[in-house]
């Protein structure tokens, strides 16, 4: 019986253990059946590397009304070879070839092939450009280094000077709206820096187009300092850079060298000729000063001012308008009634000159 009671307790507590691991097994198998958290494409994160690294050269260009960043095959080619280090993201995949690289970039539409919109050599040009600046999708999807061009397919991530200037932007124009309220001292300083600005670019634009006309006359060569400071499609890096490009171009001939250059001339004497003179320099200077003076001397205080003399004026004007039509009142009411006496008296004459008469 002793025995008998034993297994019975043995029992009991090989079922409680039991009770107590059958939890703990049903909350395994819920965490085995959880989907572990997704991670990142190691293709997206390699992409994201290579094209925030500046040794890719890339350019800016329209594809289908839309800018697009995007490299050459032959530059990846050779950003592969030079920096092994950037394909260690890709793990097991990371001594794969340039070509299948991209390939697998375009199965995963991170890139898309490009070709350029005009295939032709344009009229005065030897070749066709490096950098197209108009791009279109190209029919076969498939990596070439030989005149191929790959345009990023996502958006780049926003650093923090991006995510600063969309903070700045809206406190700048409300800052432009103010401008007719800042103080004297501000509207100078913010005059004078927007005129000088303008005035150096338009300099630099009539130097730039000066030095082209006498270097394109006297040795039939296109140099244009500052290449890119006239394109829509353009980094800020690219915009301010100063040495020109390779001339590309056939040479033109001598006669049209000299025609161009008898036309400037003609033009040139025209303005000279048809130029104001000092008095109709001096009469638009002091119109333009008055104009600025006006903006730059407005401020609340004198137009709330202006708009109580002009109400005062009107009251008086009024007032004086009302007086003047009261007088005239009077004054025809007074004729009238001299006039009604004089006419009773002429009766009254009449009828004593009958009564005197008979």
């Amino acid at each position: 019986m002793a025995g008998k009671g034993a297994k019975a307790t043995a029992a009991k507590a090989a079922e409680k253990e039991k009770g107590k691991k059958a939890p703990a097994s049903r909350s395994s198998r819920a965490c085995s059946q959880e989907e572990p958290a997704p991670k990142k494409d190691v293709y997206q994160l390699f992409a994201e590397k290579v094209r925030d690294n500046k040794q890719l050269e890339s350019r800016w260009a329209v594809m289908q009304e839309t800018r697009v960043e995007y490299f050459r095959g032959k530059d990846f080619t050779s950003f592969i070879k030079n920096h092994p280090e950037v394909g260690e993201i890709l793990g097991p995949d990371k001594d794969m070839e340039a070509e299948d690289i991209v390939n697998t970039l375009l199965i995963k539409n991170l890139v898309i092939r490009c070709d350029r919109v005009w295939k032709t050599v344009r009229p005065g040009k030897k070749k066709l450009s490096s950098w197209p600046a108009h791009l279109e999708i190209h029919q076969e999807q498939v990596f070439t280094e030989n005149d191929g061009f790959y345009a990023w397919m996502f958006l780049k991530r926003r650093t923090l000077w991006q995510t600063i200037l969309s903070f700045i932007w809206p406190v700048f124009a409300l800052a432009v709206c103010l401008f007719p309220v800042y103080p004297y001292q501000c509207k100078i300083v913010v005059l004078y820096s927007c005129a000088g600005a303008l005035l150096f670019i338009v300099s630099l634009l009539l130097l730039r187009a000066a030095i082209f006309g006498v270097l394109w006359v006297l040795l039939g060569k296109r140099v244009w300092f500052f290449p890119n400071i006239n394109a829509e499609e353009t980094t800020f890096r690219e915009l301010v850079r100063f040495w020109p490009e390779k001339d590309e171009g056939e040479r033109p001939k001598w006669t049209s060298r000299l025609f161009y250059a008898t036309v400037a001339l003609l033009v040139i004497l025209l303005l000279r000729h048809h130029a104001p003179d000092e008095a109709a320099r001096a009469r638009y200077q002091k119109k333009v000063s008055n104009i600025i003076d006006d903006v730059l001397e407005w401020s609340p205080k004198l137009a709330l001012s202006g708009m109580m003399d002009k109400h005062t004026e009107d009251n008086a004007t009024e007032t004086s308008n009302y007086t003047s039509h009261a007088t005239m009142t009077t004054e025809k009411s007074t004729d009238a009634d001299e006039d009604v006496d004089a006419d009773e008296t002429q009766g009254a004459d009449d009828t004593r000159t009958r009564s005197s008469e008979a």
